[in-house]
């Protein structure tokens, strides 16, 4: 099988189901970021600390293709064959967070994302991740989408930012908290 179609070459790409969609509808743009969430969350694991976090990385990533699966089909009977993320994969992240927050110190004032370079890199798909979520809800705008995904990828930003936190931590790197700056 060739890697190339050449069926995108006019800025349409296939779903599942029937047609072709604009490359940049909201349900790619949706998508799509998952798909960039993802990959960002591969280079995390690279990083040295992330064996900490190896299982529950991996099985986020087997999770956010569930829901490119399901965002990426658009035929609702086909849809409902499919494998979808629901309030159980949500308490999942909520254990983790409650789980790794119970070993950090308490939050008294807002971190800059930084630190660690595993740290540095979890901040950075936590912001990927937030904007996977706005371009979920662009498209739960224009098309019904099962809730379940917006408070996974809710959940996961929160989680995300607990992990950057913990990999600090396990690095013995402190936080830079930040202070506004002196009005003039």
């Amino acid at each position: 099988m060739k890697i190339y179609t050449r069926t995108g070459d006019d800025g349409t790409t296939g779903v599942l189901g029937p047609g072709r969609v604009s490359k940049s509808s909201p349900r790619i743009e949706a998508y799509g970021t998952l798909d960039e969430l993802n990959a960002l969350l591969g280079v995390a694991r690279t990083r040295e600390g992330a064996a900490a976090f190896e299982a529950l990385l991996i099985g986020i990533q087997s999770t956010l293709f569930t829901i490119g699966a399901e965002l990426a089909t658009v035929a609702q009977q086909l849809r409902e064959t499919l494998d979808r993320v629901g309030d159980d994969d949500v308490r999942t992240l909520e254990s983790a967070i409650d789980s790794l927050d119970a070993g950090l110190p308490a939050l008294t004032t807002f971190v800059l994302p930084a630190g660690s370079p595993l740290a540095a890199e979890l901040h950075l798909a936590r912001t990927v991740c937030r904007r996977a979520e706005r371009r979920v809800v662009t498209l739960a705008a224009h098309e019904e989408v099962n809730g379940a995904v917006l408070r996974y990828l809710n959940r996961l930003a929160d989680l995300l930012f607990v992990m950057a936190r913990a990999a600090n931590q396990h690095a013995g790197v402190a936080e830079t908290p930040w202070r506004a700056r002196p009005r003039a």
